[in-house]
């Protein structure tokens, strides 16, 4: 938290030790899909909430199996996101509900129902998904994104940083425009456990190891990242945006 102290009649400016942890502040998760929010941000949505900020969670594609849409599944699915809000102890909770495979079809449907919730919820930090995925539900959740949060249109908004998503971001074709190159590490150590029980909680969604989604590919690349940057477990970023007053 910023405070201003007075030394030599001079005013000085002192930051916390984690900057991007200022406490009380508006945090938004976009998810393309249910589970999402936890493959990509479940360490850093626990450490928000330990640093008594308040989180949101837009999820915004229902889910379909074998190109089709099945209500009694997708309530099971439903079911298992709200346990895995649970394990990561995050609030605010908002489904679109709209058609999984099919949102690059009509961005600007995902734009509008994107404008109405965050207009709403008025975030001081935003999390999406990397916008060279291979999923075209996440490209097109970016390309959305980043017109609702362009700065003339949202300029409040402090932070905005791409997360990565396994079997999606690291398995987009081998181009330059499409390489996750992380600029902003966040030590997750303490939360790791969370994170993988979070992730457990999507059981339709469970895969067995060496698949990438599967929980012990999902612990190696926390590990992987945290050895880029220091600490025993992490999970990357990159920065769009990073406002500081």
């Amino acid at each position: 938290m910023k405070k201003k102290e007075d030394q030599g009649g001079k005013t000085w400016t002192k930051y916390s030790k984690n900057r991007d942890f200022m406490a009380k502040q508006k945090v938004l998760i976009i998810a393309p899909h249910m589970d999402d929010e936890a493959l990509g941000c479940g360490g850093t949505i626990c450490k928000h909430i330990r640093s008594g900020d308040y989180v949101s969670v837009i999820f915004v594609a229902h889910r379909i199996y074998d190109h089709k849409y099945d209500d009694s599944r997708n309530t099971i699915e439903k079911s298992h996101a709200l346990k895995a809000r649970t394990k990561l102890g995050y609030k605010g909770l908002v489904s679109l509900d709209m058609p999984d495979e099919r949102l690059d079809g009509s961005v600007q449907d995902v734009i509008i129902s994107l404008e109405k919730e965050t207009s709403r919820i008025s975030p001081d930090t935003v999390y999406l998904p990397f916008r060279g995925d291979n999923h075209q539900d996440h490209r097109a959740v970016f390309d959305a994104s980043r017109v609702v949060f362009r700065p003339s249109n949202k300029g409040s908004i402090k932070s905005i940083y791409m997360y990565e998503v396994p079997s999606s971001t690291e398995q987009s074709p081998p181009v330059t425009e499409n390489a996750f190159i992380p600029n902003r590490y966040v030590n997750i150590g303490p939360f790791i456990s969370k994170k993988l029980s979070a992730i457990a909680c999507y059981e339709t969604e469970k895969r067995d190891f060496p698949n990438p989604r599967s929980l012990e590919a999902v612990r190696l690349l926390a590990r992987k990242r945290g050895s880029e940057s220091g600490f025993s477990y992490a999970e990357a970023f990159m920065v769009l945006r990073n406002i500081w007053d």
